[in-house]
């Protein structure tokens, strides 16, 4: 049993993916799937591309693996398998989701099929590398040590940005990731992760959306709502971005549309690419702070819906931006020293852990689960945090409970979405 908890500590973080049957068959026509790329004109991506379209920054995608698809093209650069039974470039669909990478990453650097048609991504110009992990699946590697072996990976292959669109589906984290994501980190990486997801009742908070300094992505709905089923609540929101009605491609090659954080978070990945081509003297910490302080504002930021607002690629690559001194997101450094030395110790009380709810197994596994980070995402309120820890959620859960009661009669309904675990044609 403690194998198995191991193996499946980390999970995707996506929902439903619907097979578009009208065209999986047969090539895409001008703007077919062009044109259900919403987000692409009205997040601005249109006019961040008159600047840059991320050519020469390299996106580390921790994910299932990424598939070999024509809308892809050449975006794939490299790769690397940490489960122990993918292939050793990182390019074989593995897991309890295979095509869950290749989704993700068609919407972060997808090429097309042509001038206008095909999946493009939000950074249709920037180069992959493809860390492929068997998550919801035994193997002899613990999926812990799957994720911190391939952000070192990443980081020693040129990568400035990961993204995971995965969750550990539990507050705390193992002290390998301390020394993974601080190494990211040291080396000016950003790393994206997924909010997490509702849709199954998932309220969970889990790593690595509760890590300081990491960029979190809330989902939105195509109205530009927050998406209750597709996204999850969380006090470090970062930003928000659409989470519904996405189109991507399966390793298959098919077109799929499907609905969850683990979309939101590749164009915010995206996004991230284009900030860093446009912008490449900024390090990570002011890379993000354009990101943020360029979102459009929902009510009071930042918010647990929201974080910052939702995302304006257009204004993120072109707008002055006062500089920053530090990362807006938080410290990892500084929690290591706060928390990990009163756990060795014993001087200081621990930070608490919660319970997470069992994971199924494999064949009923969940496509949700939720994700939202602990600390501030202010300067201003960051030692504060950091001296009331994790004591904080107590008072927050009562909060989000309000909250989440209030966001159910403001978010129009949605359609029903499959909930099934996907079949091979998020994370």
């Amino acid at each position: 049993m403690r194998f198995r908890k191991r193996v499946l500590s980390v999970v995707l973080a996506f929902m439903a993916v619907v097979p578009l049957t009208l065209v999986q068959a047969v090539p895409a026509q001008a703007d077919t799937i062009r044109g259900m790329e919403y987000w692409l004109s009205t997040y601005g991506f249109y006019d961040a591309w008159n600047v840059t379209k991320g050519a020469g920054v390299i996106v580390s995608v921790i994910d299932s693996g990424i598939g070999d698809v024509a809308d892809l093209g050449n975006a794939v650069i490299g790769g690397a398998d940490f489960s122990g039974i993918g292939s050793a470039d990182g390019r074989t669909p593995i897991g309890a989701s295979p095509d869950h990478g290749t989704l993700v990453a068609s919407l972060l650097a997808g090429r097309g099929t042509g001038a206008n048609a095909g999946v493009i991504g939000t950074a249709p110009e920037a180069s992959l590398l493809s860390a492929s992990v068997a998550l919801g699946v035994e193997t002899a590697i613990p999926s812990d040590e799957q994720i911190a072996k391939a952000i070192i990976w990443s980081v020693d292959n040129g990568a400035t940005i990961i993204n995971m669109s995965l969750t550990r589906n539990s507050l705390e984290w193992p002290r390998s990731w301390d020394d993974a994501f601080l190494y990211a980190f040291e080396h000016d990486v950003i790393i994206v992760a997924a909010a997490g997801n509702r849709g199954t009742g998932t309220e969970e908070v889990g790593a690595p959306a509760t890590i300081p300094g990491v960029l979190t992505v809330a989902g939105l709905d195509a109205a530009g709502k927050a998406s209750y089923d597709a996204s999850s609540q969380g006090i470090t929101i970062g930003v928000a971005a659409p989470g519904e009605a996405l189109v991507g491609v399966a390793a298959s090659g098919q077109y799929m549309t499907w609905s969850g954080s683990s979309g939101a978070a590749p164009l915010v990945s995206g996004l991230v690419a284009l900030v860093r081509a446009s912008h490449p003297e900024l390090n990570a910490a002011n890379v993000i702070q354009r990101v943020l302080a360029t979102a459009t504002a929902v009510g009071t930021v930042p918010s647990p819906t929201y974080g910052y607002g939702l995302i304006n690629a257009g204004a993120a690559v072109s707008s002055d931006v006062a500089p920053v001194e530090a990362n807006p997101l938080g410290d990892l450094a500084q929690w290591i020293h706060l928390y990990r030395r009163a756990e060795s110790t014993g001087t200081v009380s621990p930070a608490p852990t919660t319970t997470a709810t069992p994971l199924p197994l494999p064949n009923e596994w969940s496509q949700f689960s939720g994700g939202v980070t602990l600390f501030s995402s202010t300067n201003a309120v960051l030692p504060l945090a950091f001296l009331l820890g994790f004591a904080t959620l107590i008072v927050l859960g009562t909060i989000g409970v309000l909250r989440r009661a209030r966001l159910t009669d403001d978010v129009p309904e949605t359609e029903d979405i499959d909930d099934e675990p996907i079949t091979p044609p998020v994370l």
